[in-house]
């Protein structure tokens, strides 16, 4: 979904990577990128112009120290590792300050009340939040107070069902009316949480609206949340001003933020309103409901992806300890295959996997546009499930006839088989090297990029991998070449051969330096140029000789 907000700040990157300086003219131009990345993500025009104001004036006249002194100690920087920091920090703030807390009642049941427009997804948020809250120790009910949408209260009844959550409703009873006597029955229940879901409207429907201050006015909720669909841009802005004028809003719950949504009401809202978002609604599974981390999502706008984020979808879906276990095997390299879908099986449980790659820091460095097939972890388990208990234990024991049988019990074909055994494989063989060599990480880009953010800022990488951060920082410069060497089993001084194009991208990727410049004489310039013609002239007669 951020895709097209984030497309300006790369490129805005791209732009100031390898400055030395930051002049007036350089800050222009990467901010055109961006007012027009944010401008077709549906942000609020105004809101655009104050942000880019803020960032300008920032960044045009700033002294560029090359070595910041923060909490960690003294840090390099370059020209483009301020502008991003300013970004970031303007991003965060542009979406925060955050309180994502809902208030609760001394004596007698909280109450919350869901309102919002047709659509805008109030009843499964309403369970989302249902859910959320017995993680907690809560005890909610659900009021199906939407007498007007045909099946709604039906519903609410499934979602209660499938949470073990009551939920009241009366027929022929008007929602003010309705939400009183649902507060009357709390105690029978014995909840302690009451959650109002309320009709979608326009906020011009005047009596619609009038329904919600005399609902509002009648049980006197604690909490009273607008559920806004992330998919309708600036109009998400608009009906939050007017709903926030006759109900006094206390958050937002934005929704639908898995689907086509460009962000732009996430980056709109709080500006114009002041109210702040309170959960994040992804997937129509009842436990995604998240909460709101404005510099979680200022990061992934960036291209860092959102770690910490990451770290929490885990820690929801996983234990500890055997994360730990499964951790220490993979980075061993002696995981099976049954080790593999095990861990596919979990991903699936994390939600879809474009929107989970998107929280990872390598994310903002894939090619534009770029998606992740969500079938193919499907097809690796069906293939997975498809062999048997040994084969999956020791995949080197697998024979042609057997494959055969795999591709058909799973209704894959051969290659697409055989491409799994050769991806398994290269995967222990990398798994191996990254247990063995930790400071490999710190070479991946979005890695690197992510590090130097949080130097500046003066925080450290502790949050996001614990004991093993100290490592990984020392290892920031990238590991000696001989030592990788050694770990990957190379005799002493051995350099293996790799074609120039493979060269290139491990250059790009900060694997290998730069080529060091050598001064070349004019005869040799001449030379090197005669012998590349003779080389395409070559190529040229072969082309025609294999035509005829």
């Amino acid at each position: 979904m951020l895709e097209t907000v984030s497309k300006g700040f790369k490129a805005a990157r791209n732009r100031l990577k390898g400055r030395t300086e930051i002049t007036a003219e350089v800050v222009d131009e990467a901010l055109r990128d961006i007012r027009v990345s944010l401008l077709e993500a549906d942000v609020a025009f105004d809101v655009v112009k104050r942000f880019v104001a803020r960032v300008r004036e920032k960044a045009v006249g700033e002294v560029v120290e090359t070595s910041v002194k923060t909490a960690r100690g003294k840090v390099k920087v370059s020209p483009q590792d301020h502008f991003i920091k300013i970004c970031h920090d303007e991003l965060e703030g542009l979406m925060g300050p955050v309180d994502t807390s809902l208030r609760f009642a001394e004596r007698g049941p909280t109450g919350i009340m869901m309102v919002g427009l047709q659509g805008s997804g109030k009843t499964t948020t309403a369970g989302k939040l249902a859910s959320r809250l017995q993680r907690d120790g809560k005890r909610p009910m659900l009021v199906a107070a939407d007498i007007y949408r045909p099946a709604a209260v039906e519903q609410l009844r499934v979602l209660g069902r499938q949470l073990g959550v009551p939920v009241f409703h009366q027929a022929g009873v008007q929602p003010p009316e309705l939400c009183r006597l649902a507060l009357a029955a709390a105690a029978q229940e014995k909840a302690n949480v009451l959650i109002y879901d309320t009709a979608g409207r326009l906020a011009i429907d005047d009596t619609l609206m009038v329904e919600l201050e005399q609902i509002k006015a009648g049980v006197a909720p604690h909490n009273v949340l607008l559920v806004v669909d992330a998919m309708i841009g600036q109009d998400a802005v608009k009906t939050a001003a007017e709903f926030d004028r006759r109900l006094a809003l206390d958050g937002f719950i934005l929704t639908k933020l898995d689907g086509d949504a460009r962000g732009g009401a996430a980056l709109s809202i709080k500006e114009v309103t002041g109210k702040p978002i309170k959960f994040l609604g992804m997937g129509e599974t009842l436990d995604r409901l998240e909460e709101f981390r404005p510099e979680g999502l200022a990061s992934r706008i960036l291209g860092f992806g959102d770690v910490v984020g990451l770290m929490q979808d885990f820690e929801q879906h996983v234990d500890a300890e055997k994360a730990e276990a499964d951790a220490q095997k993979i980075l061993s390299g002696e995981f099976t295959l049954a080790d593999f879908v095990e861990q596919i099986q979990l991903i699936r449980k994390m939600g879809p996997l474009g929107e989970l790659m998107e929280k990872f820091p390598l994310f903002g460095d894939l090619p534009e546009g770029f998606q992740f097939d969500d079938q193919a972890l499907h097809k690796i388990v069906a293939m997975v499930g498809s062999m048997t208990q040994a084969e999956r234990l020791r995949p080197d024991s697998i024979t042609e006839p057997r494959l055969k049988r795999i591709a058909r019990g799973s209704g894959r074909t051969d290659k697409e088989v055989r491409d799994l055994l050769k991806q398994y494989h290269a995967m222990k063989a990398v798994m191996k090297t990254l247990g063995s060599a930790p400071g490999l990480l710190s070479r991946l880009p979005g890695i690197k990029n992510l590090m130097g953010l949080r130097k500046l800022q003066g925080k450290g990488m502790e949050d996001v991998l614990g004991a093993d951060a100290a490592a990984l920082e020392a290892m920031d410069g990238g590991m000696d070449p001989a030592a990788m060497a050694r770990m990957a089993g190379l005799p002493k001084g051995y350099t293996p051969p790799m074609p120039a194009a493979a060269m290139a991208r491990a250059r790009l990727m900060g694997y290998a330096p730069e080529p060091v410049a050598v001064a070349e004489s004019a005869k040799d310039r001449d030379a090197r140029a005669r012998k590349r013609k003779a080389e395409r002239q070559a190529r040229k007669k072969n082309r025609k000789k294999n035509r005829r």
